[in-house]
């Protein structure tokens, strides 16, 4: 592991008020592994074995039951993915596979919970951790409850554009058919989505999106930080 990949899992807030006996010793454990695109990391049910890192790459979560799948969130670097099961000694509630070649820090999930059980910040930054994530899951079910189809993907496109940069014109988020999947829609609701955002300014050709109407859009979406807003 290089210094500056070590230095960037140190800078987590998971990590960072972790003593440094203590990251070292979680660190002595651990070990980085690349992964070629569409490798599956973890299975759902089995028992958590590893606290994963993502270093660089894009890795997806998904869960299968009978004959059906979906998306359920995309982690990107510098994350962990899924510190419940490790913190709890229980099974994945969801799958893992890169979508992109990767490159993933395993801590060992013994190793994750003798430290949390003997340092107190430690314990505090995991709680908080899994606070947040509880809390986006809240926010998640209100997107699907609460708005249509056409109002989930336009309030995703705002949520995009942010993340990109704030711009007229950008690239969605990885491929439509994923896409229709994390937002509950079928792909050819999707594309129909799509057209009916066409009147609010929308305009989509292949993966770029062009606002043209930036106030009409949001007037339509609606978008509520208590909804959209991830980082609260």
């Amino acid at each position: 592991m290089s210094d500056s990949e070590y230095q960037s899992i140190r800078g987590l807030d998971l990590f960072s008020q972790i003593t440094d006996d203590h990251f070292t010793t979680l660190m002595r454990g651990a070990y980085l592994q690349n992964f070629p695109a569409h490798v599956d990391l973890i299975t759902e049910g089995e028992t958590s074995d590893f606290l994963h890192i993502v270093i660089s790459g894009t890795v997806d979560l998904f869960s299968e039951w009978n004959g059906q799948e979906t998306s359920v969130a995309t982690v990107r670097p510098v994350s962990t993915f899924i510190l419940a099961a490790t913190i709890k000694n229980a099974p994945y509630l969801m799958s893992a596979r890169t979508l992109e070649k990767s490159r993933i820090a395993l801590i060992p999930s013994q190793d994750v919970r003798a430290i949390f059980d003997t340092d107190n910040n430690f314990a505090r930054a995991i709680v908080t951790e899994l606070a947040h994530c509880y809390r986006s899951v809240i926010k998640v079910q209100k997107d699907l409850k609460l708005r249509t189809s056409l109002e989930r993907l336009a309030n995703y496109l705002l949520r995009q554009q942010s993340h990109t940069g704030g711009g007229l014109v950008f690239e969605l988020d990885g491929e439509k058919r994923r896409l229709a999947s994390v937002l509950g829609m079928t792909p050819e609701n999707l594309s129909r989505a799509f057209k009916g955002l066409q009147p609010y300014g929308v305009t989509v050709s292949g993966s770029r999106v062009t606002i043209d109407d930036q106030a009409e859009l949001e007037r339509f979406a609606k978008p509520n930080p208590l909804i959209d807003d991830f980082s609260t």
